[in-house]
């Protein structure tokens, strides 16, 4: 799961647009609290594959910080309701 600006680094795009793409129905995402979660092969759906910038490593920020699993931390959140 990827970011908006994310995204936009994968795709070369301004976040803004891929914002826009989400509003449209372009691109696929989730939205968890107030930030939207873009799968992969949704991503790669909405833009064409020749056109992602290839990721690198695994689940690491662009600076190669780990990124958080917001999906599990939601989960988590949720668990006790």
């Amino acid at each position: 799961m990827l970011t908006v600006p994310e995204a936009a680094r994968r795709t070369g795009k301004n976040a803004e647009t891929i914002r826009r793409w989400i509003r449209e129905g372009r691109l696929r995402s989730q939205r968890v609290g107030t930030q939207y979660l873009i799968d992969e092969d949704a991503l790669a759906e909405a833009v064409g594959e020749a056109e992602l910038i290839p990721r690198v490593g695994g689940d690491e920020s662009a600076t190669g910080e780990t990124l958080p699993n917001l999906l599990a931390a939601l989960q988590r959140s949720r668990s006790g309701r």
